[in-house]
């Protein structure tokens, strides 16, 4: 926790995104102390920002300041180098970096509010973490690339990113600190063991995160070069490929909202973890991926309609074979629009209007699946034509069970 870099106050200011008056305040309550030369090291610049991001979140810099005169709070544990990875702001504001990089300042807007902080002026300082995002934003400039992808890649990568850190935040308390402080710690002890313990777990974790990131790329990379290889040869006239239409599915966990109300958000949090495990590992041995989660269910994705149906009904059985509230699953086949992680179109409008036809313990299809399933282990009823809300027209809907 030594002073490892020198900072005049100008700078700390500067990298801290403070005013200088901000810092004389601080080292006026005693939450800063100047090195020698008046010199302040990188943790102070990160006490600087966290401090202030405290105090702008309603703590008073004043009860701060007792807490950490009484012996009961310390910012000592910003010194860690679990926190090194977090970067100071640049010399360089937004409107420069935009005309210097040739980047539009509505883009690089985006990167702040992927990293989670919130739309910045255009004379705001440039974080220093948000400057390595650049260069590859102007390689997909200069390749021609729209700046709406370039945009739906930045949102896409942030929430999916978001959703890892607040994950990892969570069980940092619920493993680490919160048994700390059940164990007799003060929170200012609790702080700086935590860090500890924070400094050798978050390379690894970094190290993990990357490994999957490759591991997604392989198998997302790997379809589209099947997709290409696939078409190549059709042209060349050397297979022909069965046109089979992607499928979307729903599924809902019926009673969820009265599960949650009846026995608390924590039986309901319980279902939901419950329900991605068996979801996910279904659909993965199906050729699906699930799309989002939508509080009582899921929205998947499949590139085989017939097998869509056939991990419809093991997760609908799954559901119930470990005490879940049952499912109701509705599928629909056709073409999809793909934009940002996400899926759209009249296909996905009426998969989600059949899942909320479907009874529990149900798994309902379009005619669409059941003409492009041939060969799927699976039976069809019809259950007749069906009009749906929403939907124009009667639509011919069947149930589905395993063969024989």
């Amino acid at each position: 926790m030594g002073r490892l870099s020198s900072h005049s106050r100008r700078d700390l200011a500067r990298r801290a995104g403070v005013d200088l008056d901000d810092v004389d305040r601080l080292i006026e309550l005693g939450l800063l102390h100047p090195g020698p030369g008046d010199t302040f090291s990188e943790a102070d610049v990160r006490r600087a920002r966290w401090i202030r991001g405290l105090e702008g979140s309603g703590v008073a810099l004043e009860d701060m300041a007792a807490a950490v005169r009484d012996g009961a709070l310390s910012f000592e544990f910003l010194g860690s180098p679990a926190f090194d990875r977090f970067s100071g702001h640049s010399e360089v504001t937004f409107r420069e970096l935009s005309e210097r990089a040739g980047v539009p300042f509505e883009l690089l807007v985006v990167v702040r509010e992927a990293t989670g902080f919130a739309r910045p002026a255009p004379d705001d300082q440039v974080r220093e973490d948000e400057l390595a995002v650049v260069p590859a934003i102007e390689l997909q400039l200069a390749t021609g690339f729209r700046s709406d992808v370039i945009e739906g890649w930045l949102r896409a990568s942030g929430d999916s990113l978001r959703r890892i850190a607040e994950t990892e935040a969570e069980w940092w308390k619920t493993e680490v600190t919160t048994p700390l402080v059940e164990e007799g710690m003060h929170e200012g002890e609790m702080l700086g063991a935590q860090a500890d313990l924070g400094a050798r777990m978050a390379p690894l974790a970094e190290q993990a995160v990357f490994a999957l990131y490759r591991g997604q790329q392989e198998h997302a990379w790997s379809q589209s070069a099947v997709e290409y290889v696939e078409a190549a040869l059709e042209r060349a006239g050397l297979i022909s490929r069965l046109r089979r239409p992607p499928a979307m599915c729903f599924l809902d966990i019926a009673g969820y909202t009265r599960l949650t109300e009846e026995r608390g958000d924590e039986a309901a949090a319980d279902v939901a973890t419950a329900l991605s495990t068996l979801v996910r590992r279904s659909s993965a041995e199906h050729g699906g991926q699930p799309v989002k989660w939508l509080g009582d269910g899921v929205m998947f994705h499949f590139r085989d309609p017939g097998q869509g149906a056939v991990s419809a009904l093991e997760m609908t059985e799954g559901v119930a074979g470990h005490g879940l509230p049952p499912a109701h699953v509705g599928l629909h086949a056709g073409p999809v629009v793909f934009q940002g992680g996400d899926y759209f179109g009249r296909t996905v409008n009426v998969a989600a209007r059949i899942a909320e036809y479907a009874r529990p313990g149900e798994v309902l299809v379009s005619q669409e699946v059941v003409d492009a399933a041939a060969g799927a282990p699976v039976m069809f009823t019809p259950i007749g034509p069906v009009e749906l809300k929403g939907v124009s027209g009667a639509l011919q809907l069947h149930r589905v069970a395993r063969s024989g």
